[in-house]
């Protein structure tokens, strides 16, 4: 997958961590995305720390998908198969197109990492109101694993043959 030369375009974007454990000291995952996204070149328009329960997940990315300034959201944790994780839940009815492909490529790239435990990652992505959301399990190499090898490309508007800037809200 090529970057042909062309102009990159920083998007605004939120970054939620789904934890009942974690607190702002110790959020590493919610760390390494807004670093990472820092050095893409977009902006960390907001983050959110949230308890995991889908009513408290579906209330924040909600404001954020109707927000004019938020065009991405990366929701981290609470996408395993424990009865508490619920992040899927919360967001499945949230969109309005549902990216299949973005779960069945990353338990294809973590089977590589950890097996056929990737069997129990809910991993999903869509789009709701031209806002891309995409949920990636909450450890750390998990968040490091959906980054490089999918979500950053597909964020970059010089990735062919195609990726998703062309379908977010315009600032």
């Amino acid at each position: 997958m090529g970057k042909p030369s062309g102009e990159f375009v920083a998007l605004n974007v939120a970054v939620m961590t789904v934890s009942d454990s974690r607190d702002a000291s110790n959020d590493t995952s919610g760390d390494f995305l807004r670093e990472a996204l820092a050095e893409a070149g977009h902006q960390v328009v907001d983050r959110a720390l949230v308890p995991d329960n889908r009513y408290r997940i579906r209330a924040t990315v909600s404001r954020w998908i109707a927000s004019d300034d938020v065009q991405v959201v990366i929701v981290n944790g609470g996408t395993g198969f424990n009865s508490k994780n619920s992040t899927p839940e919360a967001l499945l009815p949230l969109f309005d197109r549902e990216i299949e492909g973005f779960g069945e490529l990353f338990r294809m790239i973590s089977y590589e990492e950890i097996g056929s435990s990737t069997l129990q990652s809910r991993a999903v992505a869509g789009l709701a109101n031209q806002t891309l959301i995409f949920a990636v399990p909450g450890s750390t190499n998990a968040c490091r694993s959906g980054w490089e090898r999918i979500i950053e490309d597909q964020l970059d508007a010089r990735t062919r043959p195609c990726n998703f800037v062309s379908h977010l809200k315009k600032l």
